[in-house]
């Protein structure tokens, strides 16, 4: 499982015109791209590494700040641009598998207390952020 976290200062997710997650103040924007031998091990670990990894102004966390986390999935996390011109996403687990473990980490979020927001998993989305610093980070569990 990774993740592209960038500190933001707000940031939003729109699917069809409407906004269906959006986060009005300082906190981090999560991309979430899951693979094929992830399961619920990863998701403990990536729960808690979005969480407390300090990441935000002054070296603080979502948990010690209570800073919103806006999490969108990310298949393309997992693309391969080794050969030739066109991506490779066979690293990237399939919808079926991808889905609940995404809701499984939003879920894992929220039960340690973190204020999440999300995307709609496989919508088409325009995802809009104000990135802060900009301070940006490949999370890997």
């Amino acid at each position: 499982m990774r993740a592209i976290v960038t500190r933001v200062t707000r940031a939003s997710v729109t699917v069809d015109g409407v906004v269906v997650g959006k986060i009005e103040e300082p906190g981090l924007l999560v991309l979430l791209g899951v693979t094929h031998s992830d399961g619920p091990a990863e998701v403990a670990k990536m729960a808690r590494k979005l969480h407390e990894i300090r990441a935000l102004r002054d070296e603080e966390s979502c948990a010690t700040t209570g800073a919103p986390l806006l999490v969108v999935s990310q298949f393309t996390l997992y693309g391969s641009t080794r050969k030739g011109r066109r991506p490779s996403f066979t690293e990237a687990a399939r919808p079926e598998q991808a889905e609940p473990l995404v809701d499984a980490v939003v879920d894992a979020l929220r039960e340690r207390g973190a204020r999440v927001a999300t995307g709609v998993f496989g919508a088409m989305m325009a995802v809009e952020s104000v990135n802060d610093g900009p301070f940006t980070l490949l999370v890997e569990v």
